[in-house]
């Protein structure tokens, strides 16, 4: 029978486990590595919500959909944006320097899987798409994935 690793064991690994709720209603539940990658669950609200623009330096993503529906946008240049619905089952990977960001519809359930880097802190900020994506309602967005 395999023998339990307690969280103390795991810390000194270097493994973490950090959960949070985020302030547009979604559960995240991670573990973490030392060496910067991650697993996230995270469950999104009763309401659907954007979640924050960014992109890392070093990290590759892995978005996974096991539940629900998202609407995956990337700034691209000269502030056009790409968008793509992701529905159960599917996925996105998302490489280095890629800004994004990701609308969940409600009860929406993603897996992420982080790695690469090494860095400890690697999320930057992305105000341009934020500005872009922040305010299309999610009947924009359920229109357009209709088309």
């Amino acid at each position: 029978m395999p023998k339990q690793i307690s969280e103390q064991e795991a810390h000194l690994l270097g493994i973490n486990t950090m959960h949070q709720e985020m302030d547009n209603g979604e559960r995240r539940f991670r573990l973490v590595s030392s060496d910067g990658s991650s697993y996230i669950r995270t469950e999104a609200s009763n309401n659907g919500g954007w979640q924050k623009s960014h992109y890392h330096k070093s990290l590759t993503e892995l978005y996974v959909v096991q539940k629900g529906w998202l609407v995956y946008t990337e700034y691209a240049s000269d502030d056009k944006l790409f968008m793509k619905h992701l529905e159960q089952g599917e996925s996105i990977l998302v490489k280095p320097f890629v800004h994004h960001n990701l609308y969940m519809s409600a009860y929406t359930v993603t897996h992420v899987i982080k790695y690469g880097g090494g860095i400890e802190n690697d999320w930057y900020p992305s105000p341009s798409l934020d500005n872009l994506t922040i305010h299309i309602p999610e009947t924009d967005l359920v229109r357009m994935r209709l088309l």
